[in-house]
């Protein structure tokens, strides 16, 4: 595993273990189960995607941290590459929360003023990916990743019960926002 963590690798899923379970046998189940589960099928798609392993893990954690609606990550990821075609900032809130953690205990919604986190992992303030996951996703997600709806989306936000409305443009975005907000 390239990086500096496993943050990405340890494959969710439910596992049953003693609870007196040592974290290090613990970790080496579920990097095991990445392993059964993710390797085989990123031996046959990385062929569709110009992103090496780290770079879908690490975009797959985001969609993963954006979803909440299963049928909607292929959409959320297409937007993320939307995005990276256009050299856009990512501009995903999971990724300032993830910065914000390492400083303090982040909170559930991002503030303006967490805009301004100095942090790699601020997709704000840097384009592109950042340098690794910022959770472990899970398959559906990594598929995303790698199999992106075709959508001509930049935008997103979130509604009250999870669901997203995607947006072309900054004005309909900026419509979307103040429905929700209603």
């Amino acid at each position: 595993i390239k990086g500096d963590s496993l943050e990405g690798y340890l494959f969710p899923d439910t596992y049953l273990v003693p609870s007196n379970i040592r974290t290090d046998l613990l970790v080496d189940i579920m990097l095991s189960r990445f392993r059964v589960q993710v390797i085989p099928f990123w031996k046959k798609a990385r062929y569709n995607t110009k992103f090496s392993l780290h770079q879908i893990i690490t975009l797959a954690s985001i969609i993963e941290k954006e979803a909440a609606v299963e049928t909607e990550r292929p959409i959320i990821s297409s937007v993320f590459y939307n995005r990276l075609k256009k050299r856009m900032y990512l501009a995903a809130d999971p990724t300032v929360k993830y910065a914000l953690s390492e400083i303090r205990r982040p909170t559930k919604k991002v503030y303006w003023i967490d805009l301004a986190v100095d942090s790699p992992y601020n997709t704000y303030k840097h384009l592109g990916l950042p340098p690794g996951p910022i959770c472990n996703p899970g398959l559906s997600s990594i598929k995303a990743a790698i199999y992106p709806v075709k959508t001509d989306y930049l935008y997103f936000v979130a509604k009250k019960d999870g669901a997203h409305i995607f947006s072309k443009t900054w004005q309909e975005h900026e419509e979307a926002r103040k429905l929700v907000k209603k």
